[in-house]
């Protein structure tokens, strides 16, 4: 089949490399791309995100099935407006992507459906007396949330009274842009994060190996929120009886419910968790695969990942075209500029090692090719993935294999996957 990629991170560049080892896969397009995606894919003839251009591309090449990467035009509705000229999306609707455009939606969602979460209220910018009274009386810490979109760093955690009161200042006068319009007050959980994908056809899912990602800047989980400075893969804090908790509590309710409101769940899910004694809730939800955990856990899936997207999009999930190996463990460093999430600088030239192994991956997310040379483009410039017996191992060859690579401003944390090890056996 014919394939179009939206999207030019390194969440896409490790799609595209899954897809480029899908049997069914026969062209495969992305756009915009950047140079680790298009080593396996052609640039698409596209100018813009415009729905009609993508339509027309889509039509001219024959296109079987478009893979939307990035949160953004699933929350515009492109997902709608493709299948509505009868192009499968792997990709939710409008309507359910919701559940990672609106934090309020996804809340109020999962209150109806039982689903468990922390407590929370809503405010909008328009209830300035209201917010800081609610804030006056609430525990400590307190979590504040952009409602809206806000490229994964629209989440804060106020540690005392004073700091949350000047926080809402801050998001109500455009901190996260119109993102932060409306806040999300939630009741601090304690216990481990985790990530699980399923990738879901509005009645069955797959559940992808559970990851861990790393958000804090800083390395022993200090500084700011960032999209993600690493993850690791399968993350075994999620057992057989988080797994379980996770499927009958989470999953099937919210499909069931997706259903129901006549909106069928088609694409991937994200389900970001906070796990304690075994009992999992949900700390958010996103609608496309996360950032950098996609670079650890597409490494531990072998066969036509194509295809298993394709039925997936066209509700008829055939599980069995994928094999998913568990006995192995994947390692995802960023390498970012050094000032990310703040001001930082780029365009300097990258330095690769001559060659890799089988179980070595150097995905590009913020690159761009200048005079036939890489250069740093962006915050989160490249995801080192490494994949060994077991976690310990796949941490060691990670940061040796970071060590061949160079860039003038290059900062990553050092501690990638150690939380991890205390679940190994």
């Amino acid at each position: 089949m014919n394939i179009l990629l939206i999207g030019s991170g390194g969440r896409e560049n490790a799609l595209m490399l899954a897809l480029s080892k899908s049997q069914s896969a026969k062209k495969l397009y992305a756009y915009p791309g950047n140079p680790g995606i298009l080593k396996y894919s052609l640039k698409a003839n596209i100018s813009s995100l415009e729905a009609n251009e993508i339509v027309q591309f889509c039509k001219k090449e024959k296109i079987d099935l478009v893979i939307i990467g990035p949160e953004q035009p699933l929350a515009e509705g492109l997902t709608d407006i493709l299948q509505g000229v009868g192009i499968s999306v792997f990709g939710p609707s409008k309507y359910c992507s919701q559940l990672e455009s609106s934090k309020d939606f996804a809340k109020n969602l999962m209150i109806k459906c039982g689903i468990p979460t922390a407590s929370f209220k809503t405010f909008s910018h328009t209830e300035f007396e209201e917010v800081h009274k609610y804030i006056d009386t609430h525990t400590l810490p307190i979590v504040l949330k952009a409602d809206g979109l806000a490229a994964g760093k629209g989440v804060v955690i106020a540690e005392d009274h004073n700091t949350a009161h000047n926080t809402i200042d801050e998001m109500f006068a455009g901190l996260f842009g119109s993102a932060s319009k409306r806040v999300v007050i939630e009741e601090f959980m304690g216990g481990e994060e985790a990530s699980i994908f399923a990738v879901c056809d509005g009645n069955d899912y797959l559940i992808l190996p559970p990851s861990q990602d790393h958000k804090r800047v800083g390395t022993g989980d200090t500084g700011k929120n960032t999209g993600g400075m690493g993850a690791f893969a399968p993350a075994k804090i999620v057992n057989s009886i988080v797994l379980e908790k996770v499927e009958n509590k989470i999953v099937k309710p919210l499909l069931n419910e997706f259903k129901k409101l006549d909106f069928p769940y088609r694409g991937l899910l994200y389900i970001g968790l906070m796990i304690k004694d075994n009992e999992p809730k949900v700390v958010e939800f996103n609608v496309r695969f996360g950032d950098p955990e996609t670079q650890a856990v597409l490494p531990l899936i072998e066969g036509d990942i194509a295809k298993l997207f394709f039925t997936a999009a066209n509700g008829k999930i055939e599980k069995d075209c994928v094999k998913i190996n568990y006995d192995k463990s994947a390692v995802c460093t960023i390498l970012a500029s050094n000032g990310y999430p703040d001001d930082y600088e780029k365009g300097f030239e990258i330095t690769f090692p001559n060659e890799l192994k089988e179980n070595e991956i150097i995905y590009h997310a913020g690159t761009s090719n200048k005079d036939g040379k890489i250069i740093s483009n962006g915050g989160r410039v490249l995801a080192v993935t490494t994949i060994d017996d077991n976690l310990q191992t796949a941490i060691n060859h990670n940061y040796q294999l970071i060590k061949s690579i160079s860039f003038e401003n290059l900062y990553y944390r050092t501690d990638i996957g150690q939380k991890g090890l205390k679940f190994e056996k």
